[in-house]
């Protein structure tokens, strides 16, 4: 099923260090050190939002399936669709990658804490 369904989202999610769940936003929402990196919509169909670099944003947001989100800084952040043609592993790639973005950018002690050190 992969991340868009729920179950699979907190599984494969769960497992990364230092993860919290909130539901919030109309939305599931992932967070390491209570910053948010990542988010599955309620809505149908399912969105997942993730923090991304500027070189993914513009691969990402070529694809059928993938834009911009509302309510997210420009650029920095996209919404996956099923639509969009990326296999399980490359999704859970970028979501993995938004996570040591959005670690990175906690204090060395809340990193530590988290097991992120």
């Amino acid at each position: 099923m992969g991340l868009f369904d729920r179950e699979d989202f907190d599984r494969q999610l769960g497992e990364l260090p230092g993860v919290t769940f909130d539901d919030q936003w109309d939305a599931h929402v992932a967070k390491v050190g209570g910053k948010v990196f990542c988010l599955l919509s309620d809505a149908a169909p399912p969105r997942i939002v993730f923090k991304v670099t500027e070189e993914s944003f513009d691969i990402l947001t070529a694809l059928d399936g993938a834009a911009q989100p509302a309510y997210f800084a420009k650029r920095k952040w996209v919404e996956i669709t099923e639509r969009a043609k990326l296999t399980d592993a490359d999704l859970l790639a970028y979501v993995w990658r938004s996570h040591e973005a959005v670690a990175a950018g906690l204090t060395k002690k809340l990193r530590a804490e988290l097991g992120l050190a």
